[in-house]
């Protein structure tokens, strides 16, 4: 490799990569047809239809070929040509869904296009950037193949993804590879299922999980932390029903933005509802049920409930994407001049949350994207000025903070807040989005100090987000063992024989009526099974009870990953794990 290699843009050599792929699978597999390659933040992809579905058996076939086109030293060169040049190219190379996509560009106004050839080898439409040569492709992986729709569209063709990873060097791609070995082993959709905190029935359907009482546990913990945090800044709890009628979406706007992905329902009156997407336009309602002065503002609704959202079954994962969504969402209605006040108590809320996890965040201002002005509501001024005042809380919080240009939900710009995990993968977190166009939909004001109707602003404000994606990111952070306050179950009582069973539930009643999550394992098995079985379950303690410990009135303590801690009155004990739960200690 040569020194260069080092300097070159990480995402140029994986999209160059994904070209490599491409072409390998084009001269193994005759008649592919090609639809999209990107690179993505840990690698790349390509979705191909090929002869027959590919398996991981045919990955090292493909990656000799890559090698051989990258010991060739293939150069990447742009050509730019017009569109019916690049129809005719794609055309001729019977690639369907290339064809596709530049009758597409072609409709939405362009008249040239790009095509990059890596020597004579390969061509694909393309924008680019590319690296120089084949032979700076840096240390690759193929990883893993899966099904895909081609545009995520069940209606269409499967495709096989063929999924890869690049680096600049040897040394990298060692380091990225033994991490997803180690992902592998926190895999959440397993740890949830042997830790019994969640699964999926084929006869409930894909993307619904269902919580075990392990589980629902630890949403109501984490939930009761978020709204902790919340009460002391005045917010209310609310409720709202979880389908709707279709004006309401209308109104607010999201039916025309996303009404393909919504659970549609008609009554028996022909009546149109919908499962609700998201609670906003509920909540408006709540607030527009009578006049406010300025003097009661802001008002702060809270409400955790679910959402429900019509994924396609190929980008279901887990609990990371699912078709059930609870969110711990809220939502501020205030004066202009209340928003920076709100919004910093809000990320004061965030920063506590993170912080009882472990967890350091970074900032990022997701903005408009001001070529696309179509995939938002309201005027350039409203977005400008909602936009600096983002900025300028960011400043004043001394925080630099990056701005992801496009990535603005189509009704204001988001604060979002980005956690790395203990594997160091970069999490999409909390977000608190200012909104200055739903009250201009639903006409929110109150009464300003004159006497005359004021626009309001709404600040949406979720802190975990989606609770099960959330958990998602907690269970493999982890590996299922969770800090003491929020673990399922925080202690298991084991008696040693039949001797201490009267014992062992007096321990088991004191350590409830303490508000300590405890169970007991009477089995008949020997006590080193039991203890075996409470460290695979990742139970944080465990208390010993044997005829010593009854004739001293102690328990002996096991401590998860850390062995015997030795003995203490059972007082001590509790006064202890106590403390440990209060101050959400993570040791």
């Amino acid at each position: 490799m040569t020194k260069s290699n080092n300097n070159l843009s990480i995402s140029k050599i994986r999209h160059s990569a994904a070209h490599l792929m491409a072409a390998a699978v084009l001269k193994l597999y005759p008649g592919s047809k090609l639809g999209t390659g990107p690179a993505t933040e840990e690698g790349f992809f390509y979705d191909i239809q090929t002869p027959q579905p590919l398996t991981e058996k045919d990955l090292p076939k493909i990656e000799k070929e890559m090698q051989a086109l990258i010991k060739a030293g293939h150069s990447f060169t742009c050509v730019t040509m017009s569109i019916n040049e690049a129809r005719e190219r794609a055309q001729k190379a019977k690639q369907d869904y290339k064809v596709e996509l530049i009758d597409g560009l072609e409709a939405d106004g362009l008249k040239e296009v790009t095509y990059y050839e890596t020597g004579d080898a390969f061509d694909d439409l393309c924008e680019g950037p590319h690296i120089e040569s084949s032979k700076e492709v840096g240390a690759f992986k193929l990883l893993s193949v899966a099904g895909a729709y081609w545009k995520g569209d069940d209606q269409n063709p499967q495709m096989s993804r063929i999924y890869g990873t690049a680096f600049a060097t040897a040394k990298e791609l060692r380091v990225h590879l033994a991490m997803l070995e180690e992902a592998k082993k926190r895999d959440h959709k397993k740890l949830g299922v042997d830790l019994d905190l969640f699964m999926f029935s084929p006869l409930v359907g894909a993307g619904l999980p269902l919580w075990t009482p392990r589980g629902t546990t630890m949403r109501r913990v984490l939930d009761e932390f978020v709204w902790s945090l919340r009460e002391p800044y005045g917010y209310e709890r609310v409720e709202i029903p979880h389908i709707t009628k279709k004006a309401l979406y209308e109104k607010s706007g999201h039916w025309d933005k996303f009404g393909d992905d919504l659970f549609r329902i008609v009554t028996r009156e022909d009546h149109e509802f919908a499962m609700k997407p998201m609670n906003c336009p509920h909540h408006t309602q709540i607030y527009a049920r009578r006049p406010h002065s300025y003097r009661e503002l802001p008002i702060r609704y809270a409400n955790t409930t679910m959402v429900y959202r019509d994924e396609q079954s190929g980008e279901l994962a887990g609990l990371a994407r699912v078709r059930a969504i609870t969110q711990d969402d809220a939502h501020v209605f205030c004066r202009y001049s209340q928003v920076k006040e709100e919004i910093k108590k809000i990320w004061d809320i965030v920063t506590t949350f993170y912080g009882a996890i472990g967890f350091e965040t970074t900032v990022e201002l997701s903005l408009s994207d001001p070529e696309q002005p179509d995939k938002y509501l309201g005027t350039k001024e409203i977005w400008a000025k909602a936009e600096a005042e983002l900025r300028d809380i960011a400043k004043e919080r001394g925080v630099k903070a990056a701005e992801v240009i496009g990535e603005a939900a189509f009704y204001g710009p988001k604060i979002d807040f980005i956690a790395k995990d203990s594997l160091g993968r970069r999490r999409q977190v909390a977000t608190i989005q200012l909104d200055m166009n739903l009250p201009d939909r639903f006409d929110l004001s109150c009464t300003n100090e004159k006497g005359k109707p004021e626009r309001i602003v709404m600040i949406h404000a979720a802190i975990m987000g989606s609770i099960e994606r959330y958990l998602s990111i907690v269970i493999e952070h982890f590996a299922g063992a969770f800090p003491t306050w929020m673990a399922p179950m925080q202690v298991t009582v084991l008696p040693i024989g039949a001797g201490q069973a009267k014992a062992a539930e007096s321990t088991l009643k004191e350590l409830r009526e303490a508000g300590v999550r405890a169970e007991i394992n009477t089995d008949n098995s020997p006590i080193g099974k039991r203890i075996r079985a409470a460290e695979i379950m990742k139970v944080p303690y465990q208390l010993i009870i044997g005829e010593k410990e009854v004739a001293g009135d102690i328990v002996s303590v096991r401590k998860r990953g850390n062995g015997d801690q030795g003995t203490s009155t059972l007082s001590e004990f509790i006064s202890k794990i106590k403390k440990e739960i209060d101050t959400k200690s993570l040791d």
